[in-house]
């Protein structure tokens, strides 16, 4: 029986990485949408660019509910992190923008961001190129230390922005996805962050007993605190 009940628990754990995985693909697919369609473009504001993510994501994929609000930043605002509620700017003809997206894909959440150069400042786009570098090297840390905490990942995410030449902007470097909303699992919230507030070990299965699913994020900032970027993804256990 408890054979049979672990042969149960592996096939939930694979079927909702499964999902996970499936609603990163369509989320990326909306990003890629959104690129095609020129909706991030100077002489545009934040909240017009938000109002056509919204329009796409729902006429083109579907998408009925966000499980967090639709994230748009440009200029100052690129220091900002997800709970701010900076003024709406406009974006300007040099300039970098990121988006933040939640789109909920069949009762399951994807969680991406991307950052756009505008223009043709070589420290903005250096920094664009540098986002997913950052997300390979902690993606890394965490498959090679199996006892690695919400912590420990967190230190390591400033410590390798800071010998990239950037600042480490986030409050926390990435938090738990799942089903929809995975915000009202029980337990402490911390432990559902990578940050200094959770000393537990990320492999530690949630109130549940399964599998925790990590989103991981890359907020870096300019050594000047002029402007900063953005960058998101499913961070897996093993080779993707």
């Amino acid at each position: 029986m408890a054979s049979q009940n672990h042969d149960e628990d592996t096939t939930d754990q694979h079927d909702r990485l499964t999902r996970l995985i499936a609603a990163e693909h369509r989320a990326m697919a909306l990003l890629d949408a959104i690129e095609a369609a020129g909706l991030v473009a100077a002489g545009r504001s934040e909240r017009e660019v938000e109002k056509d993510i919204y329009a796409l994501a729902r006429e083109s994929f579907g998408v009925e509910k966000h499980w967090h609000k639709r994230i748009v930043r440009c200029g100052a605002n690129t220091l900002a992190t997800a709970g701010d509620n900076p003024p709406i700017l406009t974006i300007g003809d040099d300039d970098i923008v990121f988006l933040d997206l939640g789109p909920v894909f069949d009762a399951w959440e994807a969680d991406v961001g991307r950052s756009y150069a505008i223009g043709a400042d070589p420290r903005k786009h250096a920094l664009c190129r540098e986002l997913p570098v950052q997300f390979d090297i902690l993606r890394r840390r965490f498959r090679e230390d199996h006892d690695i905490t919400g912590a420990d990942l967190y230190a390591h995410a400033c410590e390798s922005a800071a010998q990239a030449g950037w600042r480490f902007g986030g409050h926390i470097a990435g938090h738990i996805v799942g089903e929809f909303p995975h915000a009202r699992l029980p337990g402490r919230k911390q432990l559902g962050h990578i940050s200094p507030e959770n000393p537990a070990r990320m492999r530690e299965p949630d109130a549940f007993g399964r599998t925790r699913n990590w989103i991981l994020e890359i907020h870096l900032v300019s050594p000047d605190g002029r402007f900063g970027g953005f960058y998101e993804r499913l961070m897996l256990g093993e080779a993707d």
